[in-house]
């Protein structure tokens, strides 16, 4: 898309419709995998291993049928919106999170359940960035806002392009410094997805953005992730510069 051409979200696709490697997932194998747990990965695995578990997940489609993927959902609700009820699973009241209508399922069709996973881990481990996130808190803001919880599953799409995550092997030396990571941190990914929301939002408010430049605000991000995780020297997600900005007050 032309930077200046518009405002409208990338229009993410279905992410395990292009993986390449052989074997075809089973999600019946995995209740924790269907369940969204995180505790899927192991201590000293291989890079090779970290990246098979972590393609395991992105498998995971959003299923209204599977009760732990609607309870998954209310929950983040709960983190979300504490001191608010929420009437049902579908209802109008999720356009106040920033999704596009009443029923979130929808938009999980083009991230999967990893997206959502993601946004409950961000919700769990960095419940004030979150807040601060969802609610505008921070900064001189646009009339024009993006909407947090489709910006979310955007952000979910667009590192796992960039780390190239739905090949066999990374293809780029990028994709290769973060399996180093996930195989240290068996939260990597999910920690770099706060991260770079947190980024995104900071470069947001630094280019005075707004809807219609959401696209450029991405790809701005995108750089200064790629150029933060080939810092010279680092051994954790923790150490990547940006991540600095999850604990600020």
């Amino acid at each position: 898309m032309d930077d200046r051409g518009g405002g409208s979200f990338v229009a993410v696709r279905r992410i395990s419709q292009s993986l390449e490697r052989g074997n075809v997932y089973d999600s019946s194998s995995s209740a924790e995998a269907v369940a969204g747990s995180a505790a899927w990965l192991g201590r000293g695995l291989s890079c090779e291993e970290c990246l098979q578990r972590l393609q395991n997940r992105m498998e995971v489609a959003y299923d209204t049928s599977i009760p732990q993927h609607q309870e998954a959902l209310k929950g983040l609700w709960k983190l979300s919106f504490p001191e608010e009820e929420l009437h049902a699973i579908v209802s109008e009241q999720w356009k106040e999170m920033g999704w596009q209508g009443k029923d979130p399922s929808t938009d999980f069709r083009g991230g999967g359940f990893i997206s959502l996973e993601n946004l409950l881990y961000f919700a769990k481990r960095f419940p004030k960035s979150f807040q601060d996130l969802l609610r505008k808190q921070v900064g001189d803001r646009s009339v024009w806002e993006y909407p947090f919880a489709v910006a979310g599953i955007n952000i979910t799409f667009m590192l796992i392009q960039m780390l190239g995550l739905e090949a066999v092997k990374p293809p780029s030396i990028v994709g290769e410094t973060f399996l180093r990571f996930l195989s240290v941190n068996e939260s990597a990914f999910d920690i770099l997805y706060c991260i770079a929301f947190k980024l995104m939002d900071h470069q947001w408010l630094s280019m005075r953005a707004s809807y219609m430049e959401f696209n450029t605000v991405m790809k701005s991000t995108r750089r200064q992730l790629e150029r933060e995780i080939m810092v010279e020297d680092i051994t954790y997600i923790e150490d990547m510069p940006s991540y600095s900005l999850l604990l600020s007050q």
